[in-house]
């Protein structure tokens, strides 16, 4: 299933960069969020300072997928750009 699994996350990530309208910034933040815990794992390293407001948008992001294993990681990122592409109409 593993093997599956990640073929259909590479097509995912492909797909999501062909939609006809780029999905808002929450939407773009949880892409990133669950993409880093499906190929990194758990967050790492310390919390951006209180200026760095996209890294620390990013870090926070990333940090409530915490414990989540990469294959759940992978099928959700998987999950969200399917529901993309049906309100995309593709």
């Amino acid at each position: 299933m593993s093997e599956e699994l990640t073929s259909q996350f590479l097509t995912a990530k492909e797909e999501v960069t062909q939609l006809s309208a780029a999905p808002d910034n929450l939407v773009k933040l949880q892409l990133y969020a669950l993409y880093k815990q499906a190929t990194e794992g758990d967050v790492q390293g310390a919390r951006p300072g209180m200026m760095d407001f996209v890294g620390r948008a990013k870090y926070d992001a990333w940090k409530e997928h915490e414990g989540k294993t990469q294959d759940e990681a992978k099928q959700a990122y998987i999950d969200l750009v399917g529901q993309l592409k049906a309100a995309d109409g593709k």
